[in-house]
């Protein structure tokens, strides 16, 4: 099997004022369908990520970014898919959040994300907000 090029992601972390977390569930039919995700989606070839960010989280939850920065990148390679994920912690922005593409959305505490169900690449993700927020309360 030919390897395939590796998709770059740009993934929001939404956190509201009680400290929750934004997330949504998968289509079915997409890649990972049904399992719960950080909203964000693919880096266009003409932006950065800070700008696909701010694309993605405007299409899909209804906000303007107004200041984020970056998390963590994971770098995961399932078998049919390889993906890079630029993980950046949204911290302001207007709007009301909610889910413009028809998923199942939920506000979740930090502390309570690993009872849902992610893809692979997402648990470091959550490994990494979970710490990121213990050293910074």
């Amino acid at each position: 099997m030919a390897k395939s090029k590796r998709v770059h992601v740009a993934v929001g972390v939404i956190q509201n004022p009680d400290g929750a977390v934004f997330i949504s569930r998968r289509h079915a039919h997409l890649h990972q369908g049904g399992k719960w995700e950080f909203p964000g989606g693919k880096v266009e070839a003409n932006e950065d990520v800070y700008q696909a960010l701010c694309r993605e989280l405007h299409e899909e939850c209804n906000i303007a970014v107004h200041e984020a920065s970056p998390l963590t990148a994971i770098t995961f390679d399932y078998p049919d898919k390889h993906v890079l994920l630029d993980v950046w912690m949204v911290t302001h922005f207007s709007g009301d959040v909610r889910q413009k593409e028809g998923q199942e959305w939920v506000w979740v505490p930090v502390h309570q994300l690993d009872a849902y169900q992610f893809p692979a690449a997402n648990v470091a993700i959550i490994d990494c907000l979970q710490d990121f927020l213990r050293r910074n309360p």
